[in-house]
């Protein structure tokens, strides 16, 4: 494993201050950095670890599983690491100052998600100028943008409707220190309170034609930018949310080993329904890991799924998060009233797991996207024939 278990004690022993504090987790930024993790999934030739997609999910899970935020925070640098080893991978050379930059000391977050804009990655309705210089700037609002504090560069996109091809939606890298943007102080949320995920206002914040990264049609497509971002969103929020499960589970057995029932005078460990309880959760704990580290494979191998690439992909985050929903929930039942105090641990992985609901793609989608599948696209009747 990549990072150690004493490194990742460390993390877990600050997970619950940070919480509280609605601060982010800079130590753990400083340590991690140190280790060399923002660096472990860029290729070795680029200076990097190399380390598979499939690993950065297991070490993304161990890293959860010690504090969930910390976790979802460096899980969008991550991605976008991600995104420019594909795009290197498929003949794009804007990818390569990504992986340049992650060497060279820059943390990236994912500046995507806009208030009500349910095509997220599809569409965006932030403005895409174009500067006459094939650069362009950025007018809009992005939300939920983790790693606000310390972000270097930022990826993000509009849509540029300037020219005579019709719409496209332009992905390109925003340097902090260019300016043209406000983060607002207004991230006070349920859970997941270290990833300082605030909203950012872009104001013409400026991207000259070296950091566009690519300009394609709207909507779901095979061009590297935004499978490439797509698949490895999705894949690593996925292990994210595992570690959640797991991390759930392993507090909920050591609690049942020592938590003694008056009626029985026994441990609840040795209670037939508290052993079905946690014994389930981890049955779907293990179907949902098995599913990511599959798909995992296939994308560091280059398989070709064709058209289920993006259901697969959306039905492993989903299986991920939903799974862990139900793991914290049966840890919790297990433990008994303890568990709902807000010095418990549990109580914080409840709060944070539930924001696995929300982050693309959610069941809405998902189930649209199989129903396509299963049924094809289905033509509205004419009602009146």
């Amino acid at each position: 494993m990549f990072l150690s278990d004493d490194l990742l004690s460390r993390i877990h022993s600050r997970a619950a201050a940070v919480d509280r504090d609605n601060v982010f987790p800079d130590e753990d930024l400083k340590e991690l950095k140190d280790a060399g993790y923002l660096t472990a999934f860029v290729p070795t030739e680029y200076g990097g670890a190399g380390l598979s997609i499939e690993e950065i999910c297991q070490e993304q899970t161990r890293l959860a599983q010690a504090a969930p935020a910390t976790a979802l925070s460096i899980n969008m640098h991550q991605i976008i690491v991600g995104l420019g080893r594909h795009l290197v991978e498929n003949g794009v050379e804007s990818g390569k100052q990504i992986l340049e930059g992650a060497v060279n000391g820059d943390v990236f977050a994912f500046g995507i998600s806009e208030p009500g804009n349910d095509l997220v990655l599809f569409g965006s309705i932030t403005e895409a100028k174009p500067d006459g210089e094939s650069g362009y700037s950025f007018h809009g609002l992005k939300i939920f943008t983790s790693l606000s504090p310390v972000w270097t560069q930022l990826m993000t996109f509009g849509r540029d409707d300037s020219g005579a091809d019709g719409p496209h939606s332009v992905f390109a890298l925003l340097r902090r220190e260019d300016g043209g943007f406000t983060i607002n102080d207004d991230w006070d949320t349920v859970g997941m309170r270290g990833t300082q995920s605030n909203s950012t206002r872009l104001e013409g914040a400026h991207a000259p034609a070296s950091q566009v990264l690519q300009r394609v049609a709207p909507g779901p497509s095979k061009e590297p930018v935004v499978f490439g971002i797509f698949a490895h969103f999705e894949l690593f929020l996925a292990a994210t949310y595992l570690g959640i499960g797991n991390r759930a589970i392993e507090v909920a057995a050591d609690k049942v080993k020592t938590r003694k029932s008056v009626l029985h005078q026994d441990v609840y460990a040795n209670d037939p329904d508290i052993q079905w309880r946690l014994a389930s959760a981890a049955l779907r704990m293990n179907s949902a890991t098995a599913e990511v580290t599959l798909l995992a494979r296939d994308l560091q191998d280059g398989r070709d799924r064709g058209d289920l690439w993006y259901p697969q992909l959306s039905a492993a985050k989903n299986a991920a998060a939903e799974a862990s929903l139900y793991a914290v929930d049966q840890a919790i039942r297990s433990s008994g009233g303890s568990s709902y105090s807000n010095s418990n641990e549990l109580s914080r992985l409840y709060r944070d797991v539930l924001a696995g609901l929300f982050q693309p793609s959610d069941q809405e989608s998902l189930h649209g996207s199989w129903a396509n599948v299963v049924l094809g696209p289905v033509e509205k009747q004419d009602k009146r024939n």
